[in-house]
């Protein structure tokens, strides 16, 4: 599994260092210019780079046109086509419209599951697969993974309903170790310990270690009990990191999930 964290712009450089590939977000490509050369040198030098569509960032994903300019000027590796958040109607014609649009060879179209309920999601990932999607991407957020998996924590509720929807889509067929699967984000850095074997997860992005950083706190040997408060959205501009615990949080994250 090859990880990438979303950095704030006083990192940004450092990207190469922290993360095994980079995420880019589209709408920062046009407001940001350090953000925007970054990813043209990334480019440049052969980075692995996949770009989501900004839906978290945005409440939508971001203007057609513009998505479709930046792809054909960074040729990402992976492009995360839009989607609707908690809509799964919209995120299916979505789906439908994007299978057809014609992006530069190299880039590989990835589409997000959002579902309401494990049957859905079932039906949604064939459905994907049928419109010939190499890749699938699951939300850390959905609310149907706290029915799935109870617990009074509903942060560890959150967190393995997603473990269990993919482990019953694998144990029933639905996604195989011939397949390919982003997962976006995550409720509790300690999740993805649980997919230790799971081939087909190749890519994970989250800003987990960087937020629990921006609050003040540090990693326990498990992980934590509690998703940060802070958000990227928030804290872009930020002018500095405390380096001590954001290097101990991105090792711990590592050791915690043992990647």
């Amino acid at each position: 599994m090859k990880i990438s964290h979303e950095l704030p712009l006083c990192l940004i450089e450092d990207g190469e260092r922290i993360n095994d590939y980079d995420f880019c977000l589209p709408h920062l490509l046009d407001k940001e210019e350090v953000y925007r050369d970054y990813f043209l040198e990334a480019r440049k030098k052969g980075r692995y780079i996949i770009m989501d569509n900004s839906l978290h960032e945005l409440g939508e994903a971001y203007d057609i046109d513009r998505l479709l300019y930046w792809v054909g000027e960074i040729r990402p590796n992976e492009f995360i086509v839009p989607d609707a958040w908690e809509d799964n109607v919209t995120t299916i014609q979505n789906a439908r419209r994007w299978a057809n649009v014609e992006l530069p060879p190299e880039v590989t179209k990835v589409a997000v599951v959002q579902s309401h309920a494990y049957s859905e999601t079932v039906m949604t990932v064939q459905l994907f697969k049928d419109l010939c999607y190499k890749k699938i991407a699951f939300s850390y957020g959905a609310k149907y993974y706290k029915r799935i998996f109870p617990h009074p924590n509903p942060h560890i509720s959150k967190m393995l309903g997603r473990v269990k929807v993919i482990t019953d889509l694998y144990k029933n067929g639905v996604l195989t170790n011939f397949d390919r699967v982003h997962l976006l984000g995550c409720q509790l850095p300690q999740e993805f310990l649980y997919y230790k074997g799971f081939k087909f997860i190749e890519t994970i992005d989250t800003s987990s270690p960087i937020m629990a950083t921006l609050d003040d706190i540090k990693y326990s040997d498990f992980g934590l009990l509690e998703k940060p408060i802070a958000n990227m959205n928030d804290n872009l501009y930020i002018d500095s990191v405390d380096w001590d615990l954001l290097t101990y949080n991105l090792n711990k994250f590592r050791k915690i999930n043992e990647l």
